[in-house]
């Protein structure tokens, strides 16, 4: 029988097996930000240890940053804490780290890939569970808690149960006006949030084959709303390509030498998996959500639903009741309050170009806030240079400073109490985005559309697709 890509990865990566037992994994990139590492750094400090091997893991500051005037001290007690011990934390262990206002801080899930610090074939850690972002580039990529964030810390490796695995495959080409971030919705919404339960989950097809890197890593990212431990996609062309010339990545030789490896990253074709799904491109259209999980999502112009797959009953009826919504209920039209675009799933550059090339030319709805958050310093540089905020400027659009922002109510950009918010992150759980917020996941399409007519709309580049059935 062959071997899966997750099956190469896994067993190259084994240090040791215990009987009856997990495996000892030897994780080769640990990425750290300010909120779950400071309990770990101090277990370490208690036992009078340092981190093992510092120039295995990188560090930078997301969750707990302003995304306005950062060049000014962090108001907020707590956060301004939590950035001052990263930074002492990572001095003292000699660990690379991009803090606040360095041209390589962002999302730690944005910038591990921009900066070449992620590469391909390799074990991928972090105390945040939307580490999943990584399997894009052909990783075992995984969140962790923060005893095993110590762990990473003294030793390097890690005790795992080698999970069940699942292969999607999605054939056919997307509609005009599709994106990755619909892609994910869709298979969430016709699987559930309970879908792919403790597995790791093979893109495969078509579709993925055609994506570029951003849109693989937006899929990726999402993996774990239906119940993965991670999502992985083979390595190829576009992979090699998108790392060759970045900061931390081999070159010359060493680059061609290392691709040349990666290329033998793939799965078997008598491999088989756990569960294996197959979708219909053709199927899919602009997405969003209109309850408190990701799995609750329908086609723009859909109505609300009766159900959701694995949630229905009592469960349904009160995510519909937070969210002020009724089964049957039209949301094409519906007012917004708010629009966000940015986070680990879509701040990246071809999400911001997306998002400019819809509202060029048009303006800002009156009534509107929208929140324009690049994932990284490197994104908020390519914006500028590429005149997109040039373009977002003379639409009425203000483009704010990089951090997770709006993704999670743990900084100053929260959704206040009953507003309804167009979301291009990756969860709407009840407040998620702020005490009492109503989140609409989307891609930044819709976000756009949201953005310039105030309303829940269909992209203007699906027009001419075929229709909603």
């Amino acid at each position: 029988m062959g071997k899966t890509l997750f099956d190469k990865i896994w067993e190259a990566h084994r240090v040791m097996e215990i009987p009856d037992g997990p495996d000892v994994l030897y994780i080769d990139r640990h990425l750290i930000h300010e909120v779950t590492s400071p309990q770990a750094f101090n277990a370490l400090k208690s036992k009078g240890m340092k981190v093992f091997r510092p120039e295995r893991t990188f560090a930078t500051c997301d969750h707990n940053t302003p995304t306005l005037h950062q060049e000014l001290p962090i108001g907020d007690p707590a956060s301004a804490e939590a950035v001052a011990a990263l930074a002492r934390n990572t001095s003292d262990n000699g660990i690379r780290h991009f803090p606040l206002g360095d041209p390589g801080n962002g999302i730690v899930h944005v910038i591990g890939p921009e900066q070449g610090i992620v590469l391909c074939g390799q074990t991928v850690v972090c105390g945040d569970s939307h580490t999943a972002t990584h399997g894009a580039f052909g990783n075992i990529a995984f969140g962790i808690g923060t005893s095993e964030v110590e762990m990473v810390f003294a030793t390097q490796c890690l005790m795992q149960s080698r999970p069940r695995q699942a292969r999607i495959t999605v054939d056919g080409k997307l509609a005009r006006g599709v994106t990755p971030k619909d892609v994910i919705l869709y298979i969430i919404s016709r699987l559930g949030t309970g879908g792919c339960t403790g597995c790791f989950v093979e893109y495969s097809g078509e579709v993925f084959r055609n994506m570029s890197m951003d849109g693989r890593m937006t899929v990726c990212n999402m993996s774990i709303e239906m119940g993965a431990k991670g999502g992985i996609v083979a390595p190829d062309d576009t992979t090699f390509a998108y790392i060759k010339g970045r900061r931390f990545a081999p070159s010359g030789e060493e680059f061609d030498r290392r691709v040349a490896e990666w290329k033998s990253l793939y799965t078997d074709e008598d491999a088989v998996f756990d569960m294996e799904y197959r979708f219909d491109a053709a199927d899919i259209r602009p997405m969003i959500t209109y309850g408190t999980n990701p799995g609750m999502g329908v086609p723009v112009g859909s109505a609300v639903p009766d159900k959701a797959v694995g949630c229905d009953g009592p469960g349904f009826d009160k995510a519909l009741a937070y969210m002020g919504f009724h089964k049957g209920q039209q949301l094409e039209g519906f007012r917004i309050d708010y629009v966000f675009l940015g986070s680990c799933t879509n701040g990246r550059i071809e999400d911001f170009r997306a998002f400019a090339g819809a509202v060029k030319g048009r303006h800002k709805a009156d009534g509107v806030t929208v929140w324009l958050v690049p994932g990284s310093k490197e994104v908020e540089r390519m914006i500028e240079e590429e005149g997109i905020g040039k373009i977002l400027k003379e639409a009425g659009f203000e483009l704010r400073q990089p951090g997770c922002s709006a993704c999670l109510a743990m900084n100053a950009d929260k959704i206040p109490e009953g507003k309804y918010a167009v979301s291009t992150s990756n969860r709407n759980f009840e407040g998620r985005q702020g005490y009492g917020a109503r989140t609409i996941l989307a891609g930044p399409l819709v976000a756009a559309e949201a953005a310039v007519t105030g309303r829940i709309s269909v992209p203007l580049s699906f027009e001419g697709a075929p229709s909603i059935a």
